[in-house]
């Protein structure tokens, strides 16, 4: 019984690191492509802050479609008369991995 109890206790442990390394690769992976120039995790820089993001899409099924779609064509209005700038040569499936991670941030 105890072994069983420390096995799912290292198991868990381990995924917890797991978890925090993806974090902080996919935040990364958004300094690599300048996302972190105009918008901060917990503050507005240019652009809104991160968790921002997170709890406007909040329950939006759709909402990685779209940001990714945001990413890398730009837009404006959304957040105010600054426009987002298209970022064409952010890989797709980088795009997605940061807008997950940015929504993920709730």
């Amino acid at each position: 019984m105890m072994n069983k109890l420390m096995m799912t206790a290292a198991t868990a442990a381990l995924l917890a690191m797991s978890a925090g390394a993806t974090a902080a690769d996919e935040m990364a992976l958004a300094q690599k492509n300048a996302c972190m120039s105009c918008h901060g995790v917990d503050k507005k820089i240019v652009g809104p802050a991160f968790k921002e993001v997170a709890k406007k899409y909040a329950g939006d099924k759709g909402a990685e479609d779209k940001l990714v779609a945001k990413v890398k064509a730009g837009g404006k209005g959304v957040w105010g008369q600054i426009p987002m700038p298209p970022n064409p040569q952010v890989k797709d499936e980088d795009a997605h991995k940061i807008v997950a991670w940015v929504l993920s941030l709730k």
